[in-house]
């Protein structure tokens, strides 16, 4: 499995899509299914039983998962492509390809 140019906690930009245009913060990554849950993206209306949680019940609103290929990084407000390069430690770390800076 390829290493995926996208963390937990990343500002990523929507590419494609319904919210093309769209930022929000990586909540979780799926690295199995190559996916990703950003907040406030890809919502869909969820309907739920009556529960000691919400003992209402009803439709609930819920962030989808999302393709992490229709995801790119935010960096100085702009969305940045990703590379990776070894740092001064001999570690890998990503880069953004416009400005050579360290992710």
């Amino acid at each position: 499995m390829s290493k995926l140019h996208i963390k937990k906690g990343d500002t990523v930009y929507v590419n494609t899509g319904v919210d093309k245009g769209k930022t929000g913060r990586v909540l979780e990554v799926l690295v199995k299914e190559q996916r990703a849950i950003v907040e406030g993206v890809n919502m869909v209306s969820k309907s739920t039983k009556p529960n000691a949680k919400s003992p209402q019940g009803g439709i609930i609103k819920k962030e989808a998962t999302i393709h992490i290929s229709n995801l790119n990084p935010v960096e100085g407000g702009k969305p940045v492509r990703v590379g990776r390069k070894l740092n001064a430690e001999g570690k890998l770390v990503r880069i953004s390809k416009k400005s050579g800076g360290e992710i």
